[in-house]
């Protein structure tokens, strides 16, 4: 019988699992650093992720600021003009809502209103002043609560105009027959800004309101109050003759 030759074993050449290859060395941290050296290896990868998000923020803030901004104010304000010059000729309906066809250096365009302009540009001051006059707009137009949101929504440092801002929506809420809420946005008016312009008118209004609430003592000390510390005005002359009128009308 012929021999059977012996099997030659076969050679495993399989590559040999992950987990027993030997692993590639760490790159080590040299034992020399200290302070922010040392904290910047080991946390570098998050340091630079932060520090170039960082660098995209404040690129995008000096953008907005020094570029975006000041060309949506010349805009505005340009856009503004036109709904102001109706305002001023007492339009109140074609301020608020424009859309006729004006001449402008760049042509004839439809001109928008307030509301169209305190709603496209509403991030400038333009934006913010068209909130105020389209309060003003809905005010002399009858539509109170309209004119109550526009002149909430109006946040003006000028002491007379955010005075009267104020004021307004008192007086809408007068003509909504809601005299103990008028009170104290009068009040409020008043006290905004102490000057014989505002100040006077305002709590002259307040004791009106008082008066509709059928609280005349209230009527009555507002009015005091209006003719001891603005004695110079000409509401304050003629004060003393409302004074003895709601005197006369709660028996005080």
């Amino acid at each position: 019988m012929t021999d059977l030759k012996e099997e030659n074993p076969v050679e495993n050449n399989e590559t040999q699992p992950a987990d027993e290859q030997a692993e590639a060395p760490k790159k080590s941290i040299d034992p020399s650093l200290q302070g922010f050296q040392l904290i910047y290896e080991k946390n570098k990868n998050v340091i630079n992720y932060v520090g170039g998000g960082l660098a995209i923020l404040i690129v995008a803030i000096v953008y907005f600021k020094l570029f975006y901004l000041p060309e949506q104010e010349k805009e505005a304000a340009n856009e503004i003009y036109m709904a102001e010059t109706l305002f001023e000729r007492d339009s109140f309906n074609l301020a608020l809502k424009g859309g006729i066809m004006v001449m402008t250096p760049d042509g004839q365009k439809q001109m928008m209103g307030f509301e169209q302009v305190a709603e496209n540009y509403n991030l400038t001051k333009t934006g913010n002043l068209a909130n105020y006059y389209a309060g003003i707009c809905y005010l002399r137009t009858g539509k109170f609560e309209q004119a109550i949101e526009s002149l909430k929504k109006y946040e003006g440092s000028d002491e007379i105009i955010s005075s009267i801002a104020i004021g307004a929506i008192g007086d809408a809420n007068m003509e909504l027959n809601k005299a103990d809420e008028a009170v104290k946005y009068y009040l409020k008016a008043a006290e905004n800004s102490n000057n014989t312009f505002t100040t006077p008118h305002y709590l002259k209004k307040a004791g009106f309101a008082y008066e509709t609430a059928e609280n005349f003592q209230k009527a009555v000390d507002v009015y005091e109050r209006l003719r001891k510390e603005f004695s110079s005005s000409e509401l304050a002359r003629e004060i003393p003759l409302d004074i003895a009128r709601v005197k006369a009308l709660g028996n005080l």
